[in-house]
This record gives C-alpha cells, sequence and structure tokens, in this order.
C-alpha cells in the first residue's frame, strides 16, 4: 500500500507542471466541495487530498466526516479496496522491451545512481527495480524529502472511515491507465529527471515545503499556481497529468452522482483552474459550494 501512495504521488507534488495560467477567479480557500443541482436528488462532495503527507497533518475536519457519513459511497482516483488492483501496480511499473535504468545512462550516471542507493535506505532495493519506470523511483525519493519520519496520506485516512461504515469504495480510473501515462514520457527524459532529483538529495526541498504550507492553508489558487511552476522540463505533459484526466472523470462522476450521495477524494491539483474538477462540473450545470473547514480540527 505504501508503495502505491509514494508513486501516486507524482501526480500532485512530486513533478510541478507549467501550462498557461487560468482566467482570474476569486480567491478560493477550502478543499471540501457540496455539489447540488443539475437534477441530482441528495448533495454530493468534492475533496482535495495530498496523496503523502506527514502523519501529523493527515486528520479528518468535522466536514469531512460529515461528508462521509452523509455519502452512500465514496471514489478515491483508483479503487483502493481492490486489492488485485493495487497489486497491479507492480504489473505496470515497468519498462517496456526490455529496457533497463542503465541503458538509459552513461557509466558514469549509472553509477551515481548506484552510489545513492548503497548510501540511502529504500522501500526496494535498487536491484529490483532495474526495469522500473524512472518516474516510479524517483517518486521513492520524495516520500524521503517529506520533514518527517512517519507519513500517511489523506486517502488513507478516509478510507479507513469509510471502511468502519462498511461503504462502498469505487475509483474513477485504473491503476493500468495511471501507469500508462509514464509510457507516453520518454524514458529518457524521466532517467535524466531522476539523476537530477539524486543530485539534489539532502538540499532543502524548497518545493514540497512550500507544497504542505499551501495545502494547509486549503488555497485552491495557491496550489494551483505552484502545480504550473516550471519543474523538470514536463510542461507538453500538462494534459496527460491533470487536464485530460479531469475530462474523463466528469462523465463518471455524474453518472455515479444519480445513484446517490458520493464523495469524490482526488489530488487538490485536480481541482483548481479553468479546466480543472471545480469548474467543470459547474459547466456540467452542477452547483460547488465551498464547505471551508477548520485547518486546526482537520490537521
Amino acid at each position: 500500500m505504501r508503495l502505491y501512495f509514494t508513486v501516486i504521488a507524482l501526480f500532485v507534488s512530486g513533478f510541478s507542471l507549467k501550462a498557461q495560467q487560468s482566467p482570474a477567479a476569486p480567491k478560493t480557500s477550502s478543499l471540501l466541495w457540496e455539489i447540488t443541482g443539475n437534477g441530482i436528488q441528495t448533495p454530493s462532495y468534492l475533496f482535495g487530498t495530498m496523496h503523502i503527507l506527514c502523519a501529523r497533518d493527515a486528520g479528518l475536519s468535522d466536514s469531512l466526516q460529515h461528508a462521509i457519513d452523509k455519502s452512500s459511497r465514496v471514489f478515491f482516483e483508483i479503487d483502493m479496496d481492490n486489492m488485485g488492483e493495487m497489486m497491479g501496480i507492480f504489473k505496470y511499473i515497468r519498462m517496456k522491451d526490455e529496457t533497463r535504468l542503465k541503458d538509459l545512462m552513461t557509466e558514469e550516471e549509472y553509477k551515481r545512481v548506484k552510489d545513492y542507493f548503497a548510501a540511502n535506505r529504500s522501500i526496494l532495493p535498487l536491484s529490483m527495480m532495474e526495469r522500473f519506470k524512472p518516474y516510479f523511483i524517483a517518486a521513492m525519493l520524495s516520500e524521503s524529502k517529506m520533514p518527517c519520519e512517519t507519513k500517511n496520506g489523506m486517502e488513507e485516512v478516509i478510507m479507513k472511515a469509510v471502511k468502519k461504515q462498511k461503504k462502498e469504495i469505487s475509483g474513477l480510473e485504473t491503476i493500468e491507465f495511471q501507469a500508462s501515462i509514464f509510457d507516453s514520457i520518454p524514458y529518457s527524459l524521466q532517467a535524466r529527471d531522476l539523476l537530477q532529483a539524486i543530485d539534489s538529495s539532502g538540499k532543502e526541498d524548497t518545493v514540497t515545503a512550500k507544497m504542505l504550507e499551501v495545502y494547509r492553508s486549503q488555497d485552491l489558487d495557491a496550489i494551483e499556481k505552484l502545480t504550473m511552476m516550471e519543474e523538470g522540463g514536463l510542461g507538453s505533459y500538462i494534459e496527460l497529468f491533470l487536464y485530460g484526466r479531469n475530462k474523463k472523470w466528469i462523465p463518471e462522476m455524474e453518472k455515479a452522482m444519480k445513484t446517490g450521495a458520493i464523495l469524490f477524494a482526488v489530488g487538490a491539483a485536480h481541482l483548481p483552474g479553468n479546466e480543472g474538477v471545480i469548474n467543470l462540473m459547474r459547466k456540467a450545470g452542477y452547483i460547488l459550494r465551498p464547505m471551508r473547514h477548520s485547518v486546526a480540527q482537520t490537521l
């Protein structure tokens, strides 16, 4: 389970992307939104998660607990209650065509990677990750940059509360689809960014620190701006990481809401912006109202 959260953190805070900024809009400070209108019989809810947090920052506010209590079903990005689906990550994590990490680097660069993993503990040894897509390896480094020993994710916290109430858990997409996104990015580019992450190891991680800060503040505008900062040369892949996925989710969300009250919990970076889930839902005819909750209670 921990490996999944480490890997999927890339979609929120592992690598930030650059794209055209959305039109100016009123400042938004809430991670939790009520969804009504457009013919749905009961309100549903949308919550922006951060996939890896310090454990002390991962908790339920009264309003998020209310959303869980009122919902008959919870959707994450993937079905996290399906162990077959979760374990499928090991099937899709490998590069195609028998490519290995050392094939993507010079001898000297590969030695730097080997030396790093020899000197630092990781979830898996490098020998087991030779054929992993480099961004999956880089994701494991991202967890080590968190300013705390004990980590958790909002999905894990929500899932624990949902399972206690014996409610159904579903996914908006599959592990196979999420892993396929990394096949659309050249492995050579991924290897370059992995090497950059290793070379910067031990230095202050200002991006992670800032992301934690803006997530605690629930400031979606700041989350969008930070997500759009150019880093890693991935600007041309913003459609793959965020916008394209957001658009695919809307029909799934509409279908689910016709069956009753639903809580959708997805990465916070998917919520803001002109092509964010909030705006796309509004364009589809729904009313989304922010449910501001106390950071002191939540975090």
